[in-house]
């Protein structure tokens, strides 16, 4: 056995000749197996041949339909995400409309609480501390809460704290000096406002970008995957059921 071997590793020769042999009497050992064959041997070996090319355009053939398949499903993926990534840059754009329109607001404001601070400077009128004139002060107290948050320019409870005297709400102030109150607070508020409609609009930006960075790629996919399919529809056959078993066609990767 060591000569052999020996031989067969230093004489490339008896290898070659061996695996020559062995090719051109493959056929002859697939004859053998098979009795039927052996009376018809040609009709045998054409039938063997036949098969095989069969087995090989029915195996393309699924395999043109699984990237048909896969490039439909891709293009759908596509199309939805191209319709998302439109309404993320909507969303965006009113994110970005409400940060304009609740800078402005602030601005407003601000500019309300500097013109009554300065007309503050030159003090409240006298008035007499009556029942009547605190009841009459808790009333316009009331009624300037109610118009602020009528405005959005406080919150919708401001006017039931007003009414129950907490939150900070002094009926007992002289109105100009609860003009003011409302003013600092409403502004307060409104720069609250602002600052989350900038974390949204930051937040919006973000979901749009990362949007339209997927339905660009999907778009890229679905073309490679058009362009793909493209080149195999000379394999799909005229009838997608026929010739393919029903187990093989639900087999089909997606």
């Amino acid at each position: 056995m060591n000569v052999i071997a020996e031989t067969l590793l230093t004489t490339p020769a008896p290898v070659a000749i061996w695996a020559t042999l062995w090719i051109l009497t493959l056929p002859a050992m697939l004859l053998l197996a098979d009795p039927e064959a052996m009376r018809h041997p040609g009709q045998a070996l054409r039938s063997q041949l036949f098969s095989r090319r069969s087995e090989n355009r029915h195996r393309a053939a699924l395999e043109a339909m699984a990237a048909t398949q896969f490039a439909e499903e891709v293009r759908v993926a596509a199309d939805r995400a191209a319709l998302a990534a439109e309404r993320w840059q909507e969303r965006w754009e009113q994110a970005t409309d409400d940060v304009c329109t609740a800078w402005q607001d602030w601005l407003d404001a601000d500019a309300r609480v500097r013109a009554q601070f300065a007309a503050s400077a030159f003090g409240t009128p006298w008035s007499a501390r009556t029942p009547t004139e605190y009841a009459a002060r808790e009333r316009f107290l009331h009624r300037t809460v109610r118009t602020a948050a009528g405005h959005g320019w406080l919150p919708a409870a401001a006017a039931a704290d007003a009414l129950a005297g907490r939150g900070g709400w002094d009926a007992r102030l002289h109105p100009l000096d609860q003009e003011l109150v409302v003013s600092r607070a409403a502004a307060g508020h409104l720069r609250d406002r602002y600052e989350r409609a900038v974390a949204a609009e930051r937040g919006a930006r973000h979901d749009a970008d990362l949007a339209r960075r997927t339905s660009d790629s999907l778009r890229h996919e679905s073309r490679t995957a058009a362009e793909h399919t493209a080149g195999l529809r000379h394999l799909l056959p005229a009838d997608p059921t026929v010739g393919a078993p029903t187990s093989e066609l639900a087999l089909v990767p997606a």
